[in-house]
């Protein structure tokens, strides 16, 4: 019996001022270190990555290649309380991950998601986040959310459905957006996938999805990450009401989502993974 492969899948196709490749890079060091397993990239900038980081070879796995494309979405991207930019942001290939992963199982990670314990060695399938109140309905109205932040799945028929499904959700947004009744211009994987979530549990609560080991944490890119030593985080939290002033939080061994890329950008010029 042939044994099953398994891997991580990080999406990273950088705009102007983002290096999404180098959070891969730095991400894929973590996974093998923290998980022990291998990662492969999606991108669309193939050459820069191989000009780049020399050491691609041993980093990734494979290198999936996608067609360069230059959308018009764009997202506010913050730095910290006090600085923001209108970027663009290209999120539109993730329902297609099923296809375009070379494994049998599968961790699909954002390239902010910073990966410190060994947690989701114990991933069921499928599984994604569904946590917090503020992200507990895709709107006040509307149904369960969950993250596509990172999600663990496995090939089977079931999850090729799904996956489909997620395509049909994608290409027909407008309908759906209007029907869940999230009315909200920028295209979110998330609410994505919560809608196919919904579908597949017959359009009720159900169990096709389950939540991954441990507890989501996440920090808002308007606060910054300020020192990163292996598993030893030390984030500036921003202070409600008080522009440009922060609240100093150190946490340890846990996996957290860092919404502030330009920080996390700079964490990863400091070498230390």
């Amino acid at each position: 019996m042939t044994k099953k492969t398994k891997g991580a899948l990080i999406f990273a196709r950088n705009n102007a001022q983002i290096d999404y490749i180098k959070q891969a890079h730095y991400s894929a060091k973590r996974i093998r270190k923290y998980l022990d397993i291998p990662t492969s990239i999606v991108t669309d900038s193939v050459d820069y990555l191989k000009e780049t980081y020399k050491d691609y070879e041993e980093v990734f796995d494979k290198v999936i290649e996608v067609p360069f494309t230059n959308n018009s979405t764009t997202k506010r991207y913050f730095d910290g309380s006090g600085v923001a930019k209108h970027l663009q942001f290209k999120n539109d290939l993730r329902t297609q991950s099923y296809e375009l992963t070379p494994y049998d199982e599968t961790i699909l990670l954002d390239s902010d998601y910073i990966i410190a314990n060994s947690l989701f060695k114990n991933a069921k399938d499928l599984t994604a986040w569904r946590d917090t109140a503020e992200f507990e309905k895709i709107s006040d109205s509307s149904i369960d959310f969950y993250w596509a932040t990172v999600i663990f799945f496995r090939k089977s028929e079931e999850n090729k459905v799904f996956f489909e499904l997620t395509k049909h959700i994608q290409e027909n947004w407008d309908h759906y957006n209007s029907i869940f009744q999230v009315n909200r211009g920028l295209f979110r994987n998330d609410h994505v996938f919560s809608v196919a979530i919904h579908i597949m549990n017959g359009y009720q609560e159900g169990d096709f999805a389950h939540k991954l080991p441990g507890t989501k944490y996440y920090t808002a890119d308007r606060d910054i990450l300020w020192e990163l030593d292996q598993d030893n985080f030390l984030f500036l939290l921003e202070k409600e009401n008080h522009l440009g002033e922060y609240t100093p939080l150190r946490i340890k061994g846990s996996n957290i989502h860092v919404m502030n890329k330009f920080s996390l950008n700079r964490i990863i010029d400091r070498g230390v993974v």
